[in-house]
Order: structure tokens, then C-alpha cells, then sequence
């Protein structure tokens, strides 16, 4: 095989499970019961599904500026995305806002 095929077939393998986990994730805020499971879907499945993509588009660019833009583009959303979740769920939680789980917990302590 060439290498070229092999950096598209890489490439591919990262865009199709970033784009997989991307859907897992929207499942995931949709099924889950209350804001706070929702918020961890999102914050867990966001970064990661960022990367791979980001990683197939900068194996598909090569050794290039786009490239290393995209690199630039991958350590903001690494910093920010995991920070701006956590601060949502910080403000939620200061609002009153509270989990699912500790209603379903005192219910069934009754």
C-alpha cells in the first residue's frame, strides 16, 4: 500500500468515528433524564469528537498551514469546552438546579 492510502485511510477511520461519537453524544442528551447527565454527555462526547475530526481534516490537509490552524483550533476547543461545561453546571447548581438522581433517592427512602 501507499502511504498516501494509508494517511487517507487514517484520515477516514478518525472522520467517521468522530462523526460517530458526535451521534452518540446527541443520543445521549436525548435520552438522558435530567441536566446534569445531559450536560456530562455533552461535555465528554464534545471534546473528543472535536479531536478526531479536527485529527482526519489535518491528515487530509498534509503538512500545510491549514493544518497547523487546525491544531490551533484543537487546543482551544481542549481548553475551553471541558471549561465552559463545567461552569454551566456550576451555574446551574448555584441556580437550585438538582439532579435527577437525588429526587429518585429520597423517594424511594419514604
Amino acid at each position: 500500500m501507499r502511504p498516501e492510502m494509508i494517511i487517507d485511510i487514517l484520515s477516514w477511520v478518525c472522520l467517521l468515528s468522530g462523526s460517530l461519537l458526535g451521534i452518540i453524544g446527541a443520543i445521549g442528551i436525548h435520552r438522558f433524564p435530567d441536566f446534569y447527565s445531559r450536560q456530562h454527555a455533552a461535555g465528554i462526547t464534545d471534546t473528543l469528537c472535536a479531536m478526531l475530526i479536527l485529527l482526519g481534516l489535518g491528515l487530509q490537509a498534509g503538512v500545510t498551514l491549514a493544518a497547523f490552524k487546525l491544531g490551533l483550533i484543537f487546543i482551544f476547543l481542549f481548553f475551553t469546552s471541558p471549561t465552559a461545561s463545567h461552569a454551566l453546571a456550576n451555574a446551574a447548581m448555584h441556580g437550585g438546579l438538582k439532579p435527577e438522581l437525588d429526587n429518585f433517592n429520597k423517594e424511594n427512602k419514604s
